[in-house]
């Protein structure tokens, strides 16, 4: 039998980024490659993405990326992994129209991007995969089970089981899954978010009773926030909007996209006749629906721009109502709020989904015990989620007659190693492990110290200190100059610019008596020794950059 190792390089005890590499003997899977968003005082920073060089080192044994869906925390790091290393890709249609996409503007069309079905068998690399469709909040969601001599390995995320579902696109395949578990299952991945919650996420996840008679109540217009990946969400829109005859303007382009390539590709097609196009939109337009839409905290920004008159299309009134559809998320904490109290200063009418009451689609506790006793695995592998959500899916499978050695609860880069169908050992880790940042100008990663530097100006401040010195004697003839941002008011802090200052004309002096002047080395000294005096003075350490410019006089 061949080893089979089982590991993340993102996604647990962490939202995002999910990342998980499946060894089978020497042939390496990886499914799903995502981000994760930044917090709010990671500066500059779009998004973060996991640290791919286990994959590039070992990109010659990497039989396949399988992509389950296009939410940005499975597939939005796949660019990033695909810039260092070439890879055969495979997903659901959709998210293979997505990815060619992406490859086009990355110049890297020629790679290959492979259809998984939404239930089927494919083999990639003489390794068995089966697919099966999962009920989320995007359509052609799939989950998806690897064949081993040991047994299945099994990847269920993000899904809910819902009996009333009928449209195929998000169908969960019980039958499919149920099969599975018959063929004899080793280890299930199986998604823990909301572990925590009893019952069933379904019918909780629907909102169309809930928005129903407030779109029927509203004298006016009717705003949603919503995520633009929260497709389930928005077909619910979409059907009461058509019951009460009201018209539908998308405010984000990305969306309006999003829209005609469903519609193109055969997945959700809205009626010409309810949609209002971006030429036809004008703020005299009363009777509609608007729905604002963005991914992340961007939605919220979007909104609060139009709460405080940014946006020249759009102006609130008082007879606007707003439904917050997008739940806060880690994250966008600061702009949600910051969005809803602009919203109370406009005199709108706002309606937020209770949280407790509208669930995301995510398994509850009685979700993932259903899954479980459809595929009874040997072993139970929580996934995404903090670790209080790992340890409540364990109990879970406590109470479903698992054993304490059946779960196995695992950090990033913990690699559980599978022998002769049962757990060998979880003590080994992948050597380089962690993530990368980046930036929101050009889409680069950021090095730690850039970042750190970030941090310091928001919390310190910067000390600017120049100071022209001549070529040929070193002797100062212009400045000391120094400036400060964000550390102390100048005019009630002479004696420290004086003393700045002092400190400046000390070390040149010294560095060109003692013969050791060096303009590299003076300006190490220089930010050594004003860093030391600013921290003793005020407490605070600022980012210090010194300049000693040379003039050949």
């Amino acid at each position: 039998m061949n080893n089979i190792k089982i590991f993340a390089l993102g996604g647990l005890d962490e939202y995002g980024k999910n990342m998980y590499c499946i060894e089978i003997g020497k042939k390496l899977f990886v499914v799903n490659c995502g981000i994760k968003r930044p917090e709010e005082n990671q500066f500059g920073v779009e998004y973060i993405v996991n640290d791919f060089s286990y994959v590039i080192e070992n990109k010659d044994r990497l039989s396949g990326i399988i992509i389950t869906h296009f939410h940005d925390d499975m597939m939005d790091g796949l660019p990033y992994l695909l810039k260092e290393i070439e890879a055969d890709v495979y997903a659901p249609n959709l998210c293979t129209i997505l990815i060619k996409e992406e490859l086009k503007k990355m110049r890297k069309s020629h790679l290959k991007v492979k259809i998984l079905p939404r239930y089927g068998k494919t083999v990639i690399d003489d390794v068995e995969l089966t697919t099966f469709g999962l009920t989320h909040s995007t359509p052609d969601a799939i989950g998806v089970s690897f064949k081993t001599d040991q047994g299945h390995i099994v990847v269920a995320e993000q899904f809910v089981v819902d009996f009333d579902m009928r449209d195929n696109a998000y169908e969960c395949d019980i039958a499919a899954i149920a099969d599975i578990g018959k063929e004899g299952v080793l280890c299930c991945l199986i998604e823990s978010s909301y572990a925590d919650k009893e019952g069933f996420t379904s019918p909780r996840h629907r909102i169309s009773n809930i928005i129903r008679p407030i779109i029927e109540d509203a004298s006016g217009r009717v705003f949603f926030t919503l995520y633009e990946q929260n497709f389930f969400r928005l077909r619910e829109i979409i059907a009461v909007a058509a019951e009460y005859k009201k018209k539908v303007f998308f405010f984000d382009k990305k969306m309006r996209n999003l829209i005609a390539l469903f519609a193109l590709n055969e997945y959700y097609n809205i009626p010409e006749k309810m949609q209002i196009n971006e030429k036809q939109f004008n703020n005299e337009i009363d009777d509609c629906i608007i729905i604002v839409s963005g991914d992340g905290a961007n939605v919220f920004n979007v909104m609060n721009k139009i709460a405080i008159g940014e946006e020249s299309k759009i102006e609130l009134r008082t007879t606007d109502t707003v439904i917050i559809a997008s739940p806060m998320v880690p994250g966008t904490e600061k702009q949600a709020n910051l969005m809803e109290n602009e919203l109370y200063k406009d005199n709108v009418n706002i309606f937020k989904l209770d949280p407790k009451q509208v669930l995301s689609l995510h398994p509850s506790s009685e979700d993932i015990k259903m899954i479980l006793s459809l595929l009874k695995p040997k072993y139970v592998l929580p996934v995404m989620g903090d670790y209080r959500n790992f340890i409540s899916a364990a109990n879970l499978a406590l109470s479903n007659g698992y054993t304490p050695d059946k779960i196995i609860i695992l950090d990033n880069g913990q690699i559980a190693t599978f022998s002769d169908g049962r757990l060998k050992s979880t003590s080994e880790y992948v050597e380089k492990i962690g993530e990368i940042l980046i930036d929101t100008q050009d889409n680069k990663s950021i090095t730690s110290h850039v970042f750190k530097d970030r941090t310091t100006l928001s919390t310190d401040g910067v000390i600017i200190v120049g100071v022209a010195i001549n070529y040929k004697t070193k002797d100062i003839i212009g400045g000391p100059d120094v400036q400060s941002r964000g550390v102390f008011y100048v005019k009630d802090s002479e004696y420290l610019i004086k003393n700045i200052g002092k400190i400046v004309v000390d070390v040149i002096t010294e560095k060109v008596e003692n013969g050791t002047y060096e303009n590299l080395e003076a300006k190490v000294e220089l930010r050594s020794r004003i860093e030391r005096y600013v921290a003793r003075e005020t407490g605070k350490r600022p980012m210090i950059i010194p300049a000693i410019i040379e003039i050949n006089v």
